[in-house]
């Protein structure tokens, strides 16, 4: 059993997790997680003690509890890999998050200004980007799977994380999109490219998100791709009520995941509460 952590150990490690499929955002967050952790060994063995030791540090930074055991998994998971599993330690235990905080839930109103920001900046990729991810809860690196076809045909086949699921586009969405690709001369293939037709990338659509914050007025700690997904579910679970179906639509293994999309401000729960009148 290896000891040391080499970079032709993380090397195979990487080979490993493509050849179980994990996507190309995993295996990078989990080469990334193994790395820091290798380079805060120094050099010293792998053992359960070294392992605890970073474990602490990582909470002892400031890290949040999900950063944390987001690591340990990825820590975890290459000690597997090493065949190390005597060295392996326990996540961080984590109550389920009841409310999330005001300042980090994109409204409606707020999507909505973002789009017509977009719009008035004459940015109608970046418009339809955002009407995509928000009117069929997608996640961003799916994207290049909203092609010209599954636009005609008004549905994407959308393969992610070892999952194939089938997404739906709404008639107002697939009536734009279909006007986007006309005018851009899309044959066939993603529509959301770069001018040298390629998939536009997470990191660009995040910052041009990020340019239009001022203009309309929205706090940039709520404008990131990931939040338009949220809106999705918690706009969805809100007329539906069915957190199973929306797991579905959403890609989602574990029911579990998916309650984290629909946790609210707790406005709403504040409002019933008070509306149950106990206090005489």
């Amino acid at each position: 059993m290896e000891k040391v952590i080499t970079e032709r150990t993380i090397q195979r490690f990487s080979l490993q997790l493509k050849c179980e499929e994990k996507s190309k955002n995993t295996v990078e967050k989990y080469l990334r997680d193994v790395r820091a952790f290798a380079a805060a060994l120094g050099g010293k063995p792998v053992t359960k003690e070294t392992v605890v030791c970073y474990k602490q540090q990582l909470i002892k930074n400031g890290y949040a509890v999900r950063s944390v055991n987001s690591s340990l998994a990825s820590i975890n998971s290459f000690l597997a890999f090493l065949g190390r599993h005597d060295c392996k330690v326990k996540a961080l235990k984590l109550q389920r998050q009841m409310f999330c905080p005001k300042e980090k839930e994109l409204t409606k109103a707020e999507y909505s200004r973002l789009c017509r920001a977009a719009q008035d900046l004459h940015n109608k990729r970046l418009n339809l980007i955002l009407q995509t991810i928000c009117g069929t809860g997608i996640r961003v690196s799916e994207l290049p799977f909203i092609t010209v076809e599954a636009v005609k045909s008004g549905e994407a086949v959308v393969s992610c994380k070892g999952k194939t699921r089938t997404v739906f586009l709404v008639k107002p969405l697939q009536k734009k999109l279909i006007c986007y690709i006309a005018e851009q001369k899309i044959q066939s293939g993603s529509i959301f490219v770069t001018r040298t037709g390629k998939p536009i990338s997470r990191t660009n659509i995040w910052r041009e998100m990020k340019g239009l914050c001022e203009q309309a007025g929205v706090n940039q700690q709520k404008v990131f791709p990931h939040n338009l997904r949220h809106l999705f579910a918690r706009v969805f679970y809100g007329i539906e009520k069915d957190i199973a179906k929306l797991a579905d639509i959403l890609g989602h293994s574990s029911i579990n995941t998916t309650r984290i999309y629909i946790v609210s401000t707790g406005t709403e729960h504040r409002r019933k509460m008070e509306a149950m009148h106990l206090i005489t």
